[in-house]
């Protein structure tokens, strides 16, 4: 099911070719700092670059005997370089590869998520300028509370997106970082200088200071960004999910034709696409809480972490690709009732002014606690007795005393609260 909304970029980020590969840039990238540094012969590199490649089945293979991936690959590696292969993974440790290549891998996968970020964020501009003026209720505990635009609701999300945007573009400046120092961090076979060149040819910021890997905090802030993501798409799917409910029908996922919403009902059409991002985001989160647990190891390293990052690094990195993808083709298709947004706004007979005309009232000099129980008198009428609340406000004497009828006409007027719609716009496109 994934596979259908994910690009196939992603899905080849983590695939054992491509993983393959960034080793290998890094091994040769290492050569050629230390080749400008005159530590291996010039020839001896550049028959390394024309020569170094590798077998996915050989590695494979050999590591059935070795029990190590790093060694399996390099041995598949010397298999075609020959003797200058003495000089790839010259004073390092298998985590100088793997760590620095784990960020090239996360940078790349990171550039695909931002992408979808992106594209989220204009469908989502696109349909906030689209709904602008479309009034719809505003809901407080799932009830009811004041008038305010679905259009609003669309540039809340918007804003929020944008928010992520930073932080993922935050999180790749932290984990972009690499580290050639050796066993235990302390260069003892490889200087700063190799890694600082080593580092640059690859994009990376060479870690300030290291052990045998690189501290997990960095990878920690990378999922917990990706956990953060997942909880704002979760949180617009959870609003769908209750804007699709028959009682309320204010909206509903593109249904297309030929789509079957139950093998027993066939009436049903169910918001799938927002209940899978429920789901997904459960399992973006646990993973951040996998990458929390990583921080702490034992002493220079351990490889507790290692089981663990070569399941939440795909995972979540394509979970989050599939969630975008499909949440932007869920608000692009969205499905809009106006009419119905109206008829339910006036579900509660008026109530929904209620505090317009708790602000008049004490405007005119009642005490705000006073006001209070004369209107909430009133509004306990329209909840019990299904009566209008205008009309209630019209007859209480003790409301009169203040507010005259065409004042009290006056407070339900719609457009009272959009007066400032436009401002909320421009603060959050323009700002």
């Amino acid at each position: 099911m994934i596979s259908r909304y994910t690009r196939p970029e992603m899905g080849r980020i983590w695939e054992a070719e491509n993983r393959y590969a960034k080793w290998l840039e890094v091994e040769i990238a290492a050569c050629e700092a230390m080749a400008d540094e005159g530590l291996i012969p010039k020839a001896a590199l550049e028959n390394i670059r024309k020569k170094a490649r590798f077998s996915v089945d050989r590695i494979l293979e050999i590591e059935e005997e070795t029990k190590h991936d790093v060694i399996a690959f390099l041995t598949n590696v010397e298999e075609y370089v020959g003797p200058d292969s003495r000089y790839i993974h010259l004073g390092l440790t298998s985590s100088d590869v793997l760590d620095t290549s784990f960020a090239m891998l996360l940078r790349e996968a990171l550039s695909l998520i931002i992408h979808d970020v992106k594209e989220l964020m204009d469908v989502l501009q696109e349909r906030a300028l689209e709904h602008k003026n479309t009034l719809i209720v505003g809901r407080s505990h799932g009830i009811h509370a004041e008038p305010t635009t679905f259009g609003l609701k669309l540039a809340l999300w918007y804003a929020e997106m944008k928010r992520n945007l930073t932080r993922l573009q935050e999180a790749g400046h932290v984990i972009s970082c690499g580290k050639l120092s050796g066993a235990v961090g302390t260069f003892a076979n490889i200087s700063p200088g190799v890694e600082a060149r080593t580092c640059e040819k690859l994009g990376l910021t060479p870690a300030p200071i290291s052990t045998q890997i690189i501290q997990r905090d960095r990878h920690a802030q990378f999922f917990t960004t990706l956990a953060i993501l997942a909880g704002s798409l979760e949180n617009i799917a959870v609003e769908i999910r209750h804007l699709q409910r028959t009682e309320v029908r204010e909206a509903e996922e593109p249904f297309s034709k030929g789509q079957k919403g139950s093998s027993a009902m066939p009436h049903k059409k169910n918001p799938i696409g927002s209940e899978n991002i429920t789901g997904l985001a459960r399992l973006v989160r646990s993973n951040a809480m996998a990458a929390l647990e990583n921080m702490p190891l034992w002493h220079e390293r351990d490889i507790s972490h290692s089981s663990v990052e070569r399941v939440i690094g795909p995972d979540s990195t394509i979970l989050i690709d599939f969630m975008l993808v499909r949440l932007r083709r869920i608000i692009k298709g969205l499905v809009i009732y106006p009419e119905r947004m109206l008829e339910n706004l006036h579900r509660t007979r008026g109530l929904i002014f209620s505090q317009q005309v708790l602000l008049r009232l004490a405007e005119k000099g009642l005490e705000r606690q006073k006001a209070y129980v004369l209107v909430q008198r009133n509004a306990m009428k329209v909840w019990e007795e299904d009566l209008q609340f205008k009309d209630l406000l019209l007859a209480d004497r003790d409301i009169l005393t203040y507010l005259s009828k065409e004042e009290i006409e006056q407070i339900f007027d719609l457009q009272y609260h959009l007066k400032h719609v436009e401002d909320i716009y421009k603060r959050v496109f323009t700002g």
